[in-house]
Protein backbone atom coordinates (compact mmCIF):
# COMPACT_ATOMS: atom_id res chain seq x y z
CA UNK A 1 0.00 0.00 0.00
CA UNK A 2 1.76 3.20 -1.14
CA UNK A 3 1.30 6.21 1.11
CA UNK A 4 2.59 9.66 0.31
CA UNK A 5 4.53 11.42 3.04
CA UNK A 6 4.98 15.15 3.26
CA UNK A 7 7.15 16.83 0.67
CA UNK A 8 10.29 18.50 1.97
CA UNK A 9 12.99 21.03 1.33
CA UNK A 10 16.01 19.12 2.64
CA UNK A 11 17.19 15.87 1.10
CA UNK A 12 19.98 15.58 3.67
CA UNK A 13 17.61 15.85 6.64
CA UNK A 14 15.27 13.19 5.28
CA UNK A 15 18.15 10.79 4.57
CA UNK A 16 19.52 11.38 8.06
CA UNK A 17 16.17 10.37 9.52
CA UNK A 18 15.71 7.30 7.28
CA UNK A 19 19.22 5.99 7.95
CA UNK A 20 19.12 6.96 11.63
CA UNK A 21 17.64 5.10 14.61
CA UNK A 22 14.24 6.74 14.29
CA UNK A 23 12.46 8.88 16.84
CA UNK A 24 12.11 5.95 19.24
CA UNK A 25 14.81 3.52 18.13
CA UNK A 26 12.35 1.78 15.78
CA UNK A 27 14.67 1.68 12.73
CA UNK A 28 16.68 -1.53 12.41
CA UNK A 29 19.45 -2.11 9.89
CA UNK A 30 18.72 0.81 7.52
CA UNK A 31 20.20 0.29 4.03
CA UNK A 32 19.63 0.92 0.33
CA UNK A 33 17.72 -1.70 -1.63
CA UNK A 34 17.53 0.14 -4.98
CA UNK A 35 18.49 3.42 -6.65
CA UNK A 36 18.30 5.26 -9.97
CA UNK A 37 21.66 3.81 -10.97
CA UNK A 38 22.69 0.17 -10.39
CA UNK A 39 25.46 -0.53 -7.91
CA UNK A 40 25.15 2.73 -5.97
CA UNK A 41 27.14 2.27 -2.71
CA UNK A 42 25.09 2.18 0.49
CA UNK A 43 26.09 4.82 3.08
CA UNK A 44 25.21 2.46 5.92
CA UNK A 45 27.12 -0.56 4.66
CA UNK A 46 30.02 1.07 2.77
CA UNK A 47 30.56 4.43 4.47
CA UNK A 48 34.08 4.57 3.06
CA UNK A 49 32.67 4.79 -0.46
CA UNK A 50 29.52 6.85 0.15
CA UNK A 51 28.40 9.09 2.99
CA UNK A 52 24.93 10.48 3.59
CA UNK A 53 26.18 13.93 2.56
CA UNK A 54 27.53 12.50 -0.69
CA UNK A 55 24.22 10.78 -1.43
CA UNK A 56 22.25 13.95 -0.72
CA UNK A 57 24.51 15.94 -3.07
CA UNK A 58 24.04 13.35 -5.84
CA UNK A 59 20.26 13.38 -5.47
CA UNK A 60 20.12 17.19 -5.38
CA UNK A 61 22.46 17.72 -8.34
CA UNK A 62 19.67 17.91 -11.02
CA UNK A 63 17.75 20.39 -8.85
CA UNK A 64 20.81 22.56 -8.32
CA UNK A 65 21.48 22.51 -12.07
CA UNK A 66 18.05 23.90 -13.01
CA UNK A 67 18.32 27.23 -14.84
CA UNK A 68 14.75 28.28 -14.20
CA UNK A 69 12.81 28.41 -10.91
CA UNK A 70 13.43 25.56 -8.55
CA UNK A 71 10.58 23.71 -6.78
CA UNK A 72 9.83 25.14 -3.35
CA UNK A 73 9.65 21.58 -1.98
CA UNK A 74 11.79 19.45 -4.22
CA UNK A 75 11.88 16.22 -2.14
CA UNK A 76 9.32 13.52 -3.07
CA UNK A 77 8.80 10.92 -0.31
CA UNK A 78 6.51 7.86 -0.37
CA UNK A 79 6.41 4.80 1.89
CA UNK A 80 5.29 1.41 0.57
CA UNK A 81 4.32 -1.29 3.06
CA UNK A 82 2.56 -4.63 3.16
CA UNK A 83 0.40 -6.20 5.86
CA UNK A 84 2.22 -7.31 9.03
CA UNK A 85 0.81 -10.82 8.54
CA UNK A 86 2.33 -11.15 5.06
CA UNK A 87 5.61 -12.97 4.58
CA UNK A 88 8.77 -10.89 4.84
CA UNK A 89 9.89 -9.78 1.39
CA UNK A 90 13.57 -9.99 0.46
CA UNK A 91 15.67 -6.98 -0.52
CA UNK A 92 15.54 -8.17 -4.13
CA UNK A 93 11.75 -8.26 -4.06
CA UNK A 94 11.56 -4.81 -2.48
CA UNK A 95 13.94 -3.53 -5.16
CA UNK A 96 11.52 -4.84 -7.81
CA UNK A 97 8.65 -3.11 -6.04
CA UNK A 98 10.62 0.15 -5.81
CA UNK A 99 11.47 0.22 -9.53
CA UNK A 100 7.85 -0.47 -10.48
CA UNK A 101 6.51 2.18 -8.11
CA UNK A 102 8.74 5.02 -9.29
CA UNK A 103 7.94 4.07 -12.87
CA UNK A 104 4.20 4.12 -12.19
CA UNK A 105 4.48 7.45 -10.35
CA UNK A 106 6.26 9.16 -13.25
CA UNK A 107 9.45 9.69 -11.25
CA UNK A 108 11.52 7.29 -13.36
CA UNK A 109 9.59 5.76 -16.29
CA UNK A 110 11.13 2.55 -17.60
CA UNK A 111 13.85 3.11 -20.17
CA UNK A 112 14.08 6.85 -19.42
CA UNK A 113 17.78 7.56 -18.80
CA UNK A 114 17.08 11.25 -18.04
CA UNK A 115 14.50 10.63 -15.33
CA UNK A 116 14.62 11.89 -11.74
CA UNK A 117 17.13 10.47 -9.31
CA UNK A 118 15.71 8.30 -6.55
CA UNK A 119 16.63 5.78 -3.85
CA UNK A 120 14.73 3.13 -1.87
CA UNK A 121 15.64 2.80 1.83
CA UNK A 122 14.66 -0.13 4.02
CA UNK A 123 14.81 -0.03 7.82
CA UNK A 124 12.02 -2.50 8.74
CA UNK A 125 10.70 -5.85 7.55
CA UNK A 126 7.37 -4.63 6.23
CA UNK A 127 8.07 -1.43 4.29
CA UNK A 128 10.47 0.72 2.29
CA UNK A 129 10.79 4.48 1.75
CA UNK A 130 11.13 5.98 -1.71
CA UNK A 131 12.96 9.31 -1.93
CA UNK A 132 13.36 11.31 -5.14
CA UNK A 133 14.22 14.87 -6.12
CA UNK A 134 11.77 16.62 -8.43
CA UNK A 135 14.05 17.60 -11.30
CA UNK A 136 14.86 15.43 -14.28
CA UNK A 137 18.47 15.05 -15.34
CA UNK A 138 17.68 16.77 -18.65
CA UNK A 139 16.58 19.92 -16.83
CA UNK A 140 12.83 19.40 -17.16
CA UNK A 141 10.25 18.97 -14.41
CA UNK A 142 8.65 15.53 -13.95
CA UNK A 143 4.95 14.97 -14.50
CA UNK A 144 3.75 13.17 -11.40
CA UNK A 145 0.13 14.32 -11.12
CA UNK A 146 -1.95 11.33 -10.01
CA UNK A 147 1.11 9.44 -8.80
CA UNK A 148 -0.52 7.70 -5.82
CA UNK A 149 -3.52 6.24 -7.72
CA UNK A 150 -1.17 4.81 -10.35
CA UNK A 151 1.06 3.35 -7.63
CA UNK A 152 -1.97 1.70 -6.03
CA UNK A 153 -2.75 0.04 -9.34
CA UNK A 154 0.81 -1.30 -9.48
CA UNK A 155 0.51 -2.54 -5.88
CA UNK A 156 -2.56 -4.63 -6.77
CA UNK A 157 -0.48 -6.52 -9.33
CA UNK A 158 2.16 -7.44 -6.73
CA UNK A 159 -0.52 -8.60 -4.29
CA UNK A 160 -1.90 -10.99 -6.89
CA UNK A 161 1.45 -12.24 -8.17
CA UNK A 162 3.01 -12.79 -4.72
CA UNK A 163 -0.13 -13.89 -2.85
CA UNK A 164 -0.05 -10.96 -0.44
CA UNK A 165 -2.99 -9.61 1.54
CA UNK A 166 -5.13 -7.66 -0.93
CA UNK A 167 -5.70 -4.07 0.05
CA UNK A 168 -8.78 -2.18 -1.01
CA UNK A 169 -8.47 -0.19 -4.25
CA UNK A 170 -8.16 3.58 -3.97
CA UNK A 171 -11.92 4.11 -4.09
CA UNK A 172 -12.02 6.56 -1.16
CA UNK A 173 -13.77 4.05 1.08
CA UNK A 174 -10.87 2.55 3.07
CA UNK A 175 -10.60 3.61 6.69
CA UNK A 176 -7.97 6.23 7.49
CA UNK A 177 -5.84 4.58 10.13
CA UNK A 178 -3.53 6.54 12.42
CA UNK A 179 0.03 6.90 11.22
CA UNK A 180 2.96 5.46 13.12
CA UNK A 181 3.74 8.74 14.89
CA UNK A 182 0.15 9.06 16.14
CA UNK A 183 0.17 5.54 17.55
CA UNK A 184 3.54 6.11 19.25
CA UNK A 185 2.31 9.37 20.74
CA UNK A 186 -0.74 7.60 22.21
CA UNK A 187 1.50 4.90 23.68
CA UNK A 188 3.75 7.52 25.32
CA UNK A 189 0.69 9.18 26.86
CA UNK A 190 -0.66 5.85 28.07
CA UNK A 191 -3.79 6.09 25.91
CA UNK A 192 -5.53 2.97 24.57
CA UNK A 193 -5.88 4.44 21.07
CA UNK A 194 -4.64 7.33 18.96
CA UNK A 195 -6.43 10.67 19.01
CA UNK A 196 -7.53 10.15 15.39
CA UNK A 197 -9.39 6.94 16.34
CA UNK A 198 -11.14 8.54 19.31
CA UNK A 199 -12.21 11.50 17.20
CA UNK A 200 -13.38 9.28 14.34
CA UNK A 201 -15.73 7.41 16.66
CA UNK A 202 -17.00 10.59 18.38
CA UNK A 203 -17.66 12.44 15.12
CA UNK A 204 -19.28 9.38 13.56
CA UNK A 205 -21.66 9.00 16.51
CA UNK A 206 -22.64 12.68 16.28
CA UNK A 207 -23.15 12.47 12.51
CA UNK A 208 -25.25 9.32 12.86
CA UNK A 209 -27.87 11.09 14.99
CA UNK A 210 -27.68 14.76 13.94
CA UNK A 211 -30.61 16.40 12.19
CA UNK A 212 -28.84 19.59 11.04
CA UNK A 213 -25.61 21.59 11.35
CA UNK A 214 -26.41 23.06 14.76
CA UNK A 215 -27.39 19.65 16.15
CA UNK A 216 -24.20 18.10 14.78
CA UNK A 217 -21.89 20.73 16.28
CA UNK A 218 -23.72 20.66 19.61
CA UNK A 219 -23.38 16.89 19.85
CA UNK A 220 -19.63 17.19 19.21
CA UNK A 221 -19.19 19.73 21.98
CA UNK A 222 -21.38 17.73 24.35
CA UNK A 223 -19.10 14.75 23.71
CA UNK A 224 -16.17 16.75 25.10
CA UNK A 225 -14.13 17.47 21.96
CA UNK A 226 -12.91 20.87 20.84
CA UNK A 227 -14.65 22.18 17.73
CA UNK A 228 -13.45 24.84 15.30
CA UNK A 229 -15.92 26.07 12.68
CA UNK A 230 -15.02 27.51 9.27
CA UNK A 231 -17.22 29.98 7.40
CA UNK A 232 -17.06 31.19 3.81
CA UNK A 233 -17.02 34.83 2.71
CA UNK A 234 -20.83 34.95 2.96
CA UNK A 235 -20.84 33.76 6.56
CA UNK A 236 -22.11 30.27 5.76
CA UNK A 237 -20.63 27.26 7.54
CA UNK A 238 -18.51 25.32 5.06
CA UNK A 239 -16.27 23.16 7.24
CA UNK A 240 -15.22 22.14 10.71
CA UNK A 241 -12.28 20.69 12.60
CA UNK A 242 -12.05 18.83 15.90
CA UNK A 243 -9.32 18.29 18.48
CA UNK A 244 -9.02 16.01 21.46
CA UNK A 245 -8.45 17.88 24.75
CA UNK A 246 -4.85 17.44 25.82
CA UNK A 247 -3.62 16.44 22.35
CA UNK A 248 -1.15 19.17 21.48
CA UNK A 249 1.79 19.73 19.13
CA UNK A 250 4.81 22.01 18.86
CA UNK A 251 5.84 21.50 22.49
CA UNK A 252 2.28 21.98 23.70
CA UNK A 253 1.79 25.34 22.02
CA UNK A 254 -1.24 24.39 19.88
CA UNK A 255 -3.99 21.75 19.67
CA UNK A 256 -3.78 19.05 17.00
CA UNK A 257 -6.77 19.76 14.75
CA UNK A 258 -8.34 17.23 12.37
CA UNK A 259 -10.74 18.36 9.68
CA UNK A 260 -13.66 16.04 9.04
CA UNK A 261 -12.25 14.96 5.70
CA UNK A 262 -8.91 14.21 7.34
CA UNK A 263 -10.64 11.82 9.73
CA UNK A 264 -12.58 9.96 7.04
CA UNK A 265 -13.83 10.52 3.50
CA UNK A 266 -17.45 10.52 4.64
CA UNK A 267 -16.94 12.85 7.62
CA UNK A 268 -16.41 16.06 5.66
CA UNK A 269 -19.23 18.54 6.26
CA UNK A 270 -20.89 17.99 2.83
CA UNK A 271 -20.90 14.22 3.36
CA UNK A 272 -22.20 14.56 6.92
CA UNK A 273 -25.02 16.77 5.65
CA UNK A 274 -26.06 14.06 3.20
CA UNK A 275 -26.85 11.86 6.19
CA UNK A 276 -29.03 14.38 8.05
CA UNK A 277 -32.56 13.08 8.53
CA UNK A 278 -35.61 14.80 10.00
CA UNK A 279 -36.12 14.10 13.68
CA UNK A 280 -38.50 11.20 14.20
CA UNK A 281 -40.40 10.36 17.35
CA UNK A 282 -38.56 7.90 19.56
CA UNK A 283 -39.88 4.36 19.24
CA UNK A 284 -39.55 1.47 21.63
CA UNK A 285 -37.09 -1.30 20.93
CA UNK A 286 -39.74 -3.74 19.73
CA UNK A 287 -40.70 -1.34 16.95
CA UNK A 288 -37.01 -0.77 16.20
CA UNK A 289 -36.52 -4.51 15.69
CA UNK A 290 -39.45 -4.58 13.27
CA UNK A 291 -38.16 -1.58 11.34
CA UNK A 292 -34.69 -3.06 11.01
CA UNK A 293 -36.13 -6.28 9.59
CA UNK A 294 -38.33 -4.35 7.18
CA UNK A 295 -35.31 -2.28 6.13
CA UNK A 296 -33.29 -5.46 5.55
CA UNK A 297 -36.01 -6.70 3.18
CA UNK A 298 -36.01 -3.38 1.31
CA UNK A 299 -32.22 -3.40 1.08
CA UNK A 300 -32.28 -6.89 -0.41
CA UNK A 301 -34.42 -5.52 -3.25
CA UNK A 302 -32.59 -2.20 -3.63
CA UNK A 303 -30.99 -1.10 -6.85
CA UNK A 304 -27.50 0.28 -7.27
CA UNK A 305 -28.30 3.90 -6.35
CA UNK A 306 -30.87 3.27 -3.62
CA UNK A 307 -28.73 0.74 -1.80
CA UNK A 308 -25.93 3.27 -1.31
CA UNK A 309 -28.10 5.35 1.00
CA UNK A 310 -29.37 2.27 2.78
CA UNK A 311 -25.93 0.89 3.67
CA UNK A 312 -24.80 4.34 4.83
CA UNK A 313 -27.79 4.55 7.20
CA UNK A 314 -27.13 0.99 8.39
CA UNK A 315 -23.56 2.01 9.23
CA UNK A 316 -24.92 4.89 11.32
CA UNK A 317 -27.30 2.51 13.09
CA UNK A 318 -24.44 0.17 14.03
CA UNK A 319 -22.48 3.12 15.44
CA UNK A 320 -25.45 4.08 17.65
CA UNK A 321 -26.03 0.45 18.65
CA UNK A 322 -22.39 0.20 19.76
CA UNK A 323 -22.65 3.40 21.81
CA UNK A 324 -25.85 2.30 23.60
CA UNK A 325 -25.18 -1.43 23.98
CA UNK A 326 -24.75 -3.10 27.38
CA UNK A 327 -21.26 -3.87 28.63
CA UNK A 328 -21.20 -7.65 27.93
CA UNK A 329 -21.56 -7.15 24.18
CA UNK A 330 -20.27 -3.60 23.72
CA UNK A 331 -16.81 -4.58 22.48
CA UNK A 332 -18.22 -6.97 19.86
CA UNK A 333 -20.80 -4.47 18.57
CA UNK A 334 -18.22 -1.69 18.50
CA UNK A 335 -15.87 -3.96 16.51
CA UNK A 336 -18.74 -4.81 14.15
CA UNK A 337 -19.48 -1.11 13.60
CA UNK A 338 -15.80 -0.46 12.88
CA UNK A 339 -15.65 -3.41 10.47
CA UNK A 340 -18.80 -2.26 8.67
CA UNK A 341 -17.49 1.29 8.30
CA UNK A 342 -16.03 0.64 4.84
CA UNK A 343 -19.17 -1.24 3.81
CA UNK A 344 -21.20 1.88 4.62
CA UNK A 345 -19.35 3.78 1.87
CA UNK A 346 -20.30 2.58 -1.60
CA UNK A 347 -17.66 3.41 -4.24
CA UNK A 348 -18.43 6.11 -6.75
CA UNK A 349 -21.77 7.27 -5.37
CA UNK A 350 -22.58 10.73 -4.00
CA UNK A 351 -26.31 10.41 -3.23
CA UNK A 352 -27.57 8.73 -0.11
CA UNK A 353 -31.25 8.27 -0.86
CA UNK A 354 -32.68 4.84 -0.14
CA UNK A 355 -35.97 3.16 0.60
CA UNK A 356 -34.65 1.49 3.77
CA UNK A 357 -32.89 4.58 5.06
CA UNK A 358 -35.85 5.99 7.02
CA UNK A 359 -36.29 2.71 8.91
CA UNK A 360 -32.62 2.57 9.86
CA UNK A 361 -32.63 6.22 10.99
CA UNK A 362 -35.79 5.74 13.08
CA UNK A 363 -34.25 2.67 14.72
CA UNK A 364 -31.11 4.63 15.56
CA UNK A 365 -33.25 7.30 17.20
CA UNK A 366 -35.05 4.63 19.24
CA UNK A 367 -31.73 3.25 20.50
CA UNK A 368 -30.54 6.73 21.40
CA UNK A 369 -33.53 7.30 23.65
CA UNK A 370 -33.16 3.96 25.41
CA UNK A 371 -30.78 4.68 28.34
CA UNK A 372 -29.22 1.28 27.72
CA UNK A 373 -30.44 -1.37 25.34
CA UNK A 374 -30.57 -3.98 28.10
CA UNK A 375 -33.02 -1.86 30.10
CA UNK A 376 -35.58 -2.11 27.31
CA UNK A 377 -36.30 -5.75 28.04
CA UNK A 378 -33.11 -7.37 29.27
CA UNK A 379 -31.10 -9.99 27.42
CA UNK A 380 -34.04 -11.09 25.19
CA UNK A 381 -34.36 -7.54 23.84
CA UNK A 382 -30.63 -7.37 23.15
CA UNK A 383 -30.72 -10.73 21.38
CA UNK A 384 -33.70 -9.70 19.26
CA UNK A 385 -31.93 -6.51 18.29
CA UNK A 386 -28.74 -8.35 17.36
CA UNK A 387 -30.61 -10.89 15.23
CA UNK A 388 -32.31 -8.04 13.37
CA UNK A 389 -28.94 -6.32 12.84
CA UNK A 390 -27.42 -9.56 11.53
CA UNK A 391 -30.25 -9.83 8.99
CA UNK A 392 -29.65 -6.23 7.87
CA UNK A 393 -25.88 -6.66 7.59
CA UNK A 394 -26.32 -9.90 5.63
CA UNK A 395 -28.62 -8.01 3.23
CA UNK A 396 -25.91 -5.36 2.87
CA UNK A 397 -23.33 -8.09 2.19
CA UNK A 398 -25.52 -9.51 -0.58
CA UNK A 399 -26.09 -6.04 -2.04
CA UNK A 400 -22.37 -5.25 -2.17
CA UNK A 401 -21.65 -8.67 -3.67
CA UNK A 402 -24.18 -8.00 -6.43
CA UNK A 403 -22.47 -4.67 -7.19
CA UNK A 404 -19.04 -6.42 -7.21
CA UNK A 405 -17.75 -4.27 -4.34
CA UNK A 406 -15.16 -6.75 -3.08
CA UNK A 407 -13.73 -4.72 -0.19
CA UNK A 408 -17.19 -3.73 1.04
CA UNK A 409 -18.42 -7.32 0.80
CA UNK A 410 -15.56 -8.51 3.00
CA UNK A 411 -16.15 -5.70 5.51
CA UNK A 412 -19.87 -6.45 5.79
CA UNK A 413 -19.27 -10.18 6.17
CA UNK A 414 -16.79 -9.51 8.99
CA UNK A 415 -19.32 -7.26 10.73
CA UNK A 416 -22.00 -9.97 10.49
CA UNK A 417 -19.65 -12.51 12.08
CA UNK A 418 -18.93 -10.15 14.98
CA UNK A 419 -22.63 -9.53 15.53
CA UNK A 420 -23.30 -13.26 15.63
CA UNK A 421 -20.55 -13.54 18.24
CA UNK A 422 -22.29 -10.85 20.29
CA UNK A 423 -25.60 -12.70 19.94
CA UNK A 424 -23.92 -15.84 21.27
CA UNK A 425 -22.78 -13.92 24.34
CA UNK A 426 -26.35 -12.85 25.11
CA UNK A 427 -27.55 -16.46 25.08
CA UNK A 428 -24.75 -17.67 27.36
CA UNK A 429 -25.79 -17.52 31.03
CA UNK A 430 -23.41 -15.61 33.25
CA UNK A 431 -21.11 -17.80 35.34
CA UNK A 432 -22.68 -18.75 38.64
CA UNK A 433 -20.84 -17.63 41.71
CA UNK A 434 -20.99 -19.72 44.83
CA UNK A 435 -22.72 -17.73 47.52
CA UNK A 436 -20.57 -17.43 50.62
CA UNK A 437 -21.86 -15.96 53.80
CA UNK A 438 -19.63 -13.36 55.32
CA UNK A 439 -18.42 -14.80 58.63
CA UNK A 440 -19.10 -12.72 61.67
CA UNK A 441 -17.69 -13.09 65.14
CA UNK A 442 -20.23 -12.87 67.92
CA UNK A 443 -19.20 -12.23 71.46
CA UNK A 444 -21.52 -14.02 73.86
CA UNK A 445 -21.62 -13.42 77.57
CA UNK A 446 -23.27 -16.29 79.45
CA UNK A 447 -26.32 -15.49 81.52
CA UNK A 448 -26.01 -15.60 85.29
CA UNK A 449 -26.27 -19.05 86.73
CA UNK A 450 -25.45 -20.84 83.50
CA UNK A 451 -22.32 -22.53 82.37
CA UNK A 452 -20.07 -21.00 79.78
CA UNK A 453 -21.27 -21.18 76.21
CA UNK A 454 -18.57 -22.29 73.82
CA UNK A 455 -19.09 -21.02 70.28
CA UNK A 456 -18.04 -23.33 67.44
CA UNK A 457 -14.78 -22.31 65.78
CA UNK A 458 -15.08 -20.16 62.62
CA UNK A 459 -12.61 -21.54 60.15
CA UNK A 460 -12.99 -18.74 57.60
CA UNK A 461 -11.48 -16.12 59.88
CA UNK A 462 -8.15 -16.71 61.63
CA UNK A 463 -8.32 -16.20 65.38
CA UNK A 464 -7.17 -12.82 66.50
CA UNK A 465 -4.32 -12.95 69.03
CA UNK A 466 -5.46 -11.76 72.42
CA UNK A 467 -3.17 -10.24 75.03
CA UNK A 468 -2.84 -11.85 78.44
CA UNK A 469 -5.91 -10.77 80.38
CA UNK A 470 -5.40 -8.50 83.34
CA UNK A 471 -7.95 -9.38 86.04
CA UNK A 472 -10.08 -6.54 87.27
CA UNK A 473 -13.47 -6.48 88.92
CA UNK A 474 -16.52 -6.17 86.71
CA UNK A 475 -20.14 -5.71 87.68
CA UNK A 476 -22.35 -8.72 87.18
CA UNK A 477 -24.91 -8.19 84.40
CA UNK A 478 -28.49 -8.13 85.46
CA UNK A 479 -31.13 -10.59 84.33
CA UNK A 480 -31.87 -10.49 80.61
CA UNK A 481 -28.88 -8.29 79.86
CA UNK A 482 -25.87 -9.27 77.88
CA UNK A 483 -22.75 -7.33 77.21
Amino acid sequence: MPKKAGSGESTADLLAYLFGPGNHEEHTGPHLVAAWTPGLPCPARTPGRMTLSDLALLLDAPVDALRGPKPAEHVWHVSVRNEPDDRVLSDTEWATVAAEMVAAAGIAPRGDAQACRWVAVRHADDHIHLVATLARQDGRHPRIRGDIPRMHTAARAFETAWDLTPMSPLDRTARRAPVTGEREKAARRGLPEAARESLQRTVREAAALAADDADFLTRLRDAGVRVREHYDENGALDGYAVALPGDRADHGSRPVWFSGRTLAYDLSLPRVRERFHPVVAPADLALAHTRIREAATLLARAGRAEGAGDVAALGDLLVVAAATSPAPVRDQIRAAAAAFEQASRAPGTRTLHGTARAHFKASARALEHAPRTARGGGAPAVLTLLIALVEAVEAATAWHRAQEHDAQTRAAAQAAALLREAATLTTTPPPTRTSRAVPRTVRVTPAAGRGPVVAPPVTAVPPRPRPNPVPHPQPSPGPGRAR
